[in-house]
């Protein structure tokens, strides 16, 4: 009976330490070491929540940039590959089929980067190589009336690089990027 009762006693303790005081301290000190992200990554624009950083979001507007396919269709609750075998006749129609709608969207369009076609692997990847955003400049350009000059401007102001200069591609968040166009132009 003592050592049941020992068991208990260290039991309550650890569920005390480890359910209570640990996870209310790491969140104390994430609030005040990294406040942004503890918070979600928040994206806001007038003072409105519009996104995070770090989930993409579906835009379907021709006078937006678009974002990598998300194989979850962008619900957070939902994260998943496409998990499709790359050799397969099915893949090969897919890509297919995804080329003629992005050429159809972006006739201009020469090289297709594979981000525009290719499905990101959680299903919410929020970033595109900046290729990938220069690709659909003509198409929001036309829609737009802004100068492909001004929104490639845009979209390298918005770039990220490797970070610590090797880690990683360069890329651009596609909802930061979406909002700084909405500043410009009204849907």
């Amino acid at each position: 009976m003592k050592s049941v009762m020992i068991a208990v006693r260290v039991s309550l303790l650890f569920m005390i330490v480890c359910g209570l005081i640990y996870p209310l301290a790491t969140t104390g000190v994430a609030q005040v070491l990294f406040p942004k992200q503890a918070n979600g990554s928040l994206i806001e624009s007038g003072g409105t929540v519009i996104g995070s950083e770090l989930l993409a979001q579906n835009f379907e507007s021709p006078k937006l940039f678009h974002p990598r396919e998300s194989a979850a269709k962008y619900d957070p609750t939902a994260s998943s590959g496409s998990n499709t075998v790359v050799a397969s006749s099915d893949y090969a129609a897919a890509m297919a089929e995804k080329i003629a709608a992005l050429k159809a969207e972006n006739p201009t369009l020469t090289e297709i980067p594979a981000d525009l076609v290719t499905v990101s692997g959680s299903g919410f990847d929020p970033d595109l190589s900046p290729e990938g955003a220069k690709a659909q400049v003509p198409r929001i350009s036309k829609e737009t009336g802004i100068t492909a000059n001004e929104l490639n401007d845009l979209i390298d102001r918005m770039s990220k690089e490797r970070q610590l200069g090797i880690f990683g591609e360069p890329r651009v968040n596609v909802t930061e990027l979406n909002s700084e166009l909405l500043k410009q132009v009204k849907l």
